[in-house]
């Protein structure tokens, strides 16, 4: 029998001090649960934070990884693979993009749309000096340097400056703040239609156009980070579909893999023109059990409804949260995107909540400091979904009693 005591204190004292992980073990998962240790049950509302789109140990995705596992798992990117050139021609396909470049992160991904948009400004564009990155107050875009400059929220910053240059940022959904950022020297604006870490805010439609605009007036490129938003999250494909706003570059990671590490910029064929051979690289980027892993997730996204089941389940969840903020005037808003949704708490309630819940078996995190996010598989039924409200409403009757 495991000892989980023992191996929590192996953790503590191994474990990088950078993380804090909650005091459990997980042993194994089967679609929307995961067990620990212990043989607890949690149904699970993170999701790997938004990655496990078809939830764990989905059949299909199992397979595939067994099959690629035991035919090919890398040769660098001196070289294709059928796995790797399928997973490009499917997102080509289903996006407004003409070609894809694979890494392995979100992080990873957004500092190859920065380094597109730059080198597109002086190659292309011919202007050197346009290099400013325009990005939102509480947005997130990763851990990397340029990735952290570009995320919109100091506390990120602290201890890792000199930060990159030549980053500036405005209040979200503000237009008039944009336009007097946005200028000569703007390489691009850097947005997220649904700020995840931020607090699970949707941009305003209206607003996510008048980007477009404002891009295309300064001759701007227009990058959509949908590391959080993309591969069905929203119950559209990408976020950009549902806004019917077309970005230059895209980010993608977290879903897109299913759990296996996979990131991948996209861009229009006017934005790859800023690279040329030798520009940028990733030495495991777009292996084949990655991207094997990707093109799966799409099929099965494809195959079992599950954009639709994204867009049901998500109103489902969305109205019974709701009826939990009218008993409990801790809940002060409920918003999102498909199965992306905040509710905001007062106070710092929300990280307590987020602990009740978990003693109760309902795996959420929180997102803005006050914000409980939901993010669960795409898979989920609607038995998943009243379950997942019966134990948060036992959750916050701990609390607020």
């Amino acid at each position: 029998m495991t000892d989980t005591a023992e191996l929590l204190r192996k953790a503590n004292d191994l474990n990088s001090p950078n993380y804090a992980p909650a005091p459990i073990i997980f042993d194994r998962g089967q679609g929307v649960r995961l067990f620990d240790t212990e043989g607890k049950e949690y149904l699970d509302f993170v999701a790997g934070i938004a990655v496990c789109a078809l939830g764990h140990a989905h059949p299909t995705l199992t397979d595939a990884l067994r099959d690629q596992a035991g035919r090919l798992l890398h040769v660098s990117n001196l070289f294709y693979t059928a796995e790797q050139i399928a997973l490009m021609e499917a997102l080509v396909e289903q996006s407004f993009a003409d070609r894809v470049f694979f890494c392995n992160s979100g992080a990873e991904a957004n500092e190859a749309a920065i380094k597109l948009a730059r080198r597109y400004q002086k190659v292309v564009a011919g202007r050197a000096d346009k290099s400013g990155i325009v990005t939102m107050t509480h947005s997130f875009h990763g851990r990397t340097l340029a990735a952290i400059t570009a995320t919109g929220q100091p506390k990120y910053h602290e201890g890792f400056e000199p930060l990159v240059p030549g980053f500036s940022y405005v209040p979200f959904n503000d237009l008039d703040a944009l336009r007097q950022a946005v200028g000569r020297d703007t390489a691009a604006v850097m947005v997220e239609p649904v700020q995840g870490e931020g607090g699970v805010r949707p941009a305003d439609a209206a607003y996510l156009k008048a980007v477009r605009e404002i891009c295309d007036k300064h001759g701007a490129l227009l990058i959509f980070d949908e590391v959080q938003t993309g591969v069905g999250r929203t119950g559209s494909l990408f976020a950009y579909q549902h806004y019917g706003v077309t970005p230059d570059i895209m980010s993608l990671a977290k879903g897109l893999g299913g759990g296996v590490p996979l990131g991948a910029t996209l861009a229009s064929e006017k934005a790859w023109a800023g690279w040329t051979r030798g520009s940028h690289a990733s030495t495991f980027g777009g292996n084949p059990l990655a991207t094997r892993a990707g093109h799966t997730v799409l099929e099965v996204i494809a195959r079992d409804g599950l954009l639709e089941n994204a867009r049901a389940r998500g109103e489902r969840l969305q109205a019974g949260l709701r009826r939990l903020a009218e008993r409990f005037e801790v809940i002060t808003e409920v918003r999102g995107l498909g199965l992306m949704i905040g509710a905001e708490c007062k106070g710092d309630a929300a990280s307590t909540i987020a602990t009740a819940a978990r003693d109760e078996g309902l795996l959420i995190n929180t997102a803005g400091g006050n914000t409980l996010r939901f993010v669960p598989p795409l898979i989920i039924t609607d038995a998943d979904v009243d379950e997942a409200l019966e134990r948060l409403e036992r959750a916050i009757e701990k609390v607020a009693s």
